[in-house]
């Protein structure tokens, strides 16, 4: 997968395909559709100098964005920081109609959290 104009690529492992659709207010602004992935699962082949990082609330989200086109293709969650949580939409080629997508409540993070599995489940 990668950005829009294609600075940003990564490598990912899909062994689930089911994804979040998360309603906070930076989700739904993104439309990005969570795929949690453990990070033996994911590599970033190129791009890496083309990547910024925005935080807002604790810190411990780090939401990750092309610098040329501005596309967020992937980040560190709040929920598993260990993981990476890809956005299904930033995947190559037409395979967003092979994922479940699941909605998420994540206008109400504290109480809904503990439904996130870790990546790779």
């Amino acid at each position: 997968g990668g950005c829009h104009c294609g600075a940003v690529r990564f490598v990912v492992r899909v062994r689930e395909h089911a994804a979040l659709d998360c309603n906070c207010s930076i989700c739904k602004k993104k439309a990005f559709l969570h795929l949690n992935v453990p990070q033996v699962d994911f590599v970033v082949e190129s791009g890496s100098e083309a990547l910024a990082s925005y935080e807002f609330n604790t810190g411990i989200a780090k939401h990750r964005f092309c610098r040329i086109c501005g596309v967020h293709p992937f980040y560190t969650p709040r929920s598993h920081p260990s993981d990476v949580d890809v956005n299904v939409r930033c995947l190559d080629g037409d395979v967003l109609g092979r994922f479940s997508l699941r909605p998420f409540d994540g206008a109400r993070w504290e109480q809904s959290v503990a439904e996130i599995p870790p990546g790779g489940r």
